[in-house]
């Protein structure tokens, strides 16, 4: 599993422009079959996706779905402990992206979907990287690992959430402190 939940850092990093993904302009379909198989893949609630909910909501895990304000839209939330997850699919989001290089650049229309991976990961990136300016902490788990083991990706997932949890409470308890050794 890819999985990170760090804080944001101290550090200001300068926010850039959204990236934008490669156009299908003058790009002939594979085959019908392919082309088919492509439109038919889903935004959100796909399979991976489910079965981690399912299972996150069975250990008592209640949260939001595809929060459309946060950036990348996570597919998962938990607003109160400020944790966004991401159930990235293996393609889509590069996953082994040295082998998945080399494969897709021996296939048809390999320029646009080298350009295509490349810039949703970088957009994940991205978007990882104003969660956590924001203050949030971010999972990304990959499809295969998800639908390996559903249970050890959610009580990663639980496990994230309670210690953002208790983060929150700590801060929360020094500041009040704080505030009364000043008054």
């Amino acid at each position: 599993m890819v999985c990170s939940s760090n804080r944001n850092s101290s550090s200001a990093r300068p926010v850039a422009m959204a990236v934008a993904a490669p156009s299908y302009s003058g790009l002939i379909p594979a085959s019908e079959a392919s082309s088919r198989v492509k439109k038919n893949n889903r935004r959100r609630d796909t399979q991976h996706e489910i079965t981690l909910r399912r299972e996150l909501w069975r250990i008592g895990l209640r949260f939001r779905k595809n929060v459309s304000y946060l950036p990348g839209k996570p597919d998962i939330v938990f607003i109160k402990s400020r944790v966004a997850v991401f159930c990235d699919g293996d393609f889509w989001h590069g996953r082994n992206w040295t082998v998945l290089n080399r494969s897709l650049s021996t296939g048809t229309n390999s320029g646009y979907w080298l350009a295509k991976i490349k810039s949703n990961m970088k957009r994940d990136a991205l978007n990882n990287i104003r969660l956590r300016e924001a203050g949030w902490h971010v999972i990304r788990l990959w499809e295969t690992d998800i639908n390996r083991d559903p249970i050890s990706a959610a009580n990663f997932v639980k496990n994230t959430v309670r210690l953002a949890r208790q983060h929150m409470n700590v801060g929360s308890k020094s500041r009040r402190r704080e505030m009364g050794k000043t008054q």
